[in-house]
């Protein structure tokens, strides 16, 4: 984990890790010819999952949804609906989700995975989740299409890629939600980028800068219990999103990381809660601003705000010896510049939606029988997150290695709706907030 080089890198986010040839015997069911339903159950039936399920009904070829779990009801019954009408063409027609195959609870995501024709999982859960979600599947020997971020924690991390070295053993496609890796323009930029089009890169900004995300669900009276109270309102707390710079800003981390072909060795920001801090925020920073070191000196300068009002980008830019480039969510602001400002370059091709691409890569795979593993670059995407996290609510310069190798589990030690989840409130409702300098995250 502490080899940072360029050859790491390559071999960690290769799709073709493990011949199927050396691993048949442990092979799941092959899809010949595009005409076998693959079998599809969701865990996590928000507003991610059920843009996910939709997508993967969208791929070419006979599948079909067939079973869903959450920690609640209510979700699933409005989730049935969207799915169909966002899944085109197939629509109701590809979902057969009766009412025995409708799991709710903590131990839901045990119940679908039990069912004995499932071929594929996708985990959409709150991400704290996810490593247990992730180890099971692999378990069971299904293939998965799991969302980012893949943990909140560095005890998370290691999990999932413990389980990512299983999955290839049985041969299992594992597709991650980083979607940027199969977007045309980013695919296009990049790989000019690694051509050499700007020379060596030397820094790079990334951005996730915006006015936040959506309000608490439940108010605390509206909550049996505490466990149930963040589990409703879970982006607000750690433990189950990891803090919008793991939850969100990963994806222009990931993208940094995608450019140098390598890890960052080292990290230290800063961060705090200055506009968002009614209690009803949970205990999570608005803003962090954190400065990575690669192996080689060059930097990637990060930023990302929960602020209305403020200067809002969602993007990334990499400096190189002999001029710059911009990415962008939008194609038409892929671009390489000189260093007078000229554009030299303007991407102007495909500009599908890479959240549909993404899912159409996965289920190629799995019906050629194609190597796909996608999990240790989102394990390690993670961890750049999690290690700005670290630096921004400590205050403190810490390395990959340190990162890496911390044994502080955010997760409760009980999944019940009567047990503690890991921070409490005070009596006032309000919960406490990491201090730079005094917050130890190791």
């Amino acid at each position: 984990m502490t080899d940072t080089t360029r050859r790491d890198f390559l071999r960690t986010t290769s799709t073709a890790a493990v011949g199927a040839s050396l691993l048949g015997s442990l092979a799941p069911r092959v899809y010949a010819a595009g005409d076998e339903t693959i079998r599809i159950g969701l865990v996590g039936c928000g507003g991610r999952g059920r843009g996910a399920a939709a997508q993967a009904l969208s791929t070419e070829g006979a599948v079909k949804l067939i079973g869903m779990a959450d920690a609640f009801r209510e979700p699933i019954d409005s989730a049935l609906n969207s799915i169909a009408r966002e899944a085109g063409r197939k629509g109701s027609a590809a979902i057969d989700v009766p009412e025995e195959r409708k799991f709710v609870g903590f131990d839901a995501y045990k119940q679908l995975l039990a069912l004995p024709d499932l071929d594929l999982v996708i985990l959409a859960t709150p991400p704290g989740f996810r490593p247990i979600h992730f180890a099971a599947a692999v378990e069971r020997g299904v293939h998965v299409f799991m969302e980012k971020p893949v943990a909140t924690d560095a005890p998370g991390v290691r999990q999932v890629l413990a389980a990512a070295e299983i999955a290839k053993q049985k041969n299992l496609k594992v597709g991650v939600g980083l979607q940027r890796h199969h977007q045309p323009c980013y695919l296009d930029v990049v790989g000019q980028i690694h051509a050499g089009a700007i020379g060596d890169v030397i820094a790079l900004r990334v951005y996730w800068n915006g006015g936040g995300v959506w309000e608490p669900k439940r108010t605390r009276e509206q909550c049996r219990t505490e466990m149930e109270y963040q589990m409703w309102n879970w982006y607000y707390y750690t433990w189950l999103c990891g803090d919008h710079i793991v939850e969100q800003h990963i994806h222009n981390l990931d993208v940094g990381c995608w450019v140098k072909q390598a890890w960052p060795v080292k990290a230290n920001g800063m961060g705090g809660r200055q506009v968002r801090t009614d209690k009803r925020y949970g205990e999570i920073f608005d803003h962090h601003a954190v400065e990575y070191t690669f192996a080689d000196g060059s930097v990637m300068f990060s930023q990302c705000r929960h602020i209305p009002g403020c200067w809002n980008a969602v993007e990334e830019h990499v400096h190189g010896t002999k001029g710059r480039a911009s990415l962008d969510a939008n194609p038409r602001n892929c671009r390489l510049y000189d260093f007078q400002g000229n554009v030299v370059y303007q991407f102007n091709g495909d500009t599908k939606t890479p959240y549909q691409i993404e899912h159409d890569d996965l289920f190629h795979a799995i019906r050629n029988d194609l190597p796909y593993s996608e999990a240790e670059f989102g394990a390690k995407s993670t961890l750049v997150a999690i290690l700005g996290r670290m630096c921004t609510y400590s205050g403190k310069e810490i390395t990959w290695e340190q990162a890496y190798n911390s044994n502080l589990s955010l997760m409760p030690k009980a999944f019940d709706w009567d047990a503690d989840p890991p921070t409490l409130p005070n009596a006032n409702g309000e919960y406490p907030i990491p201090v730079p300098g005094k917050t130890n995250v190791l």
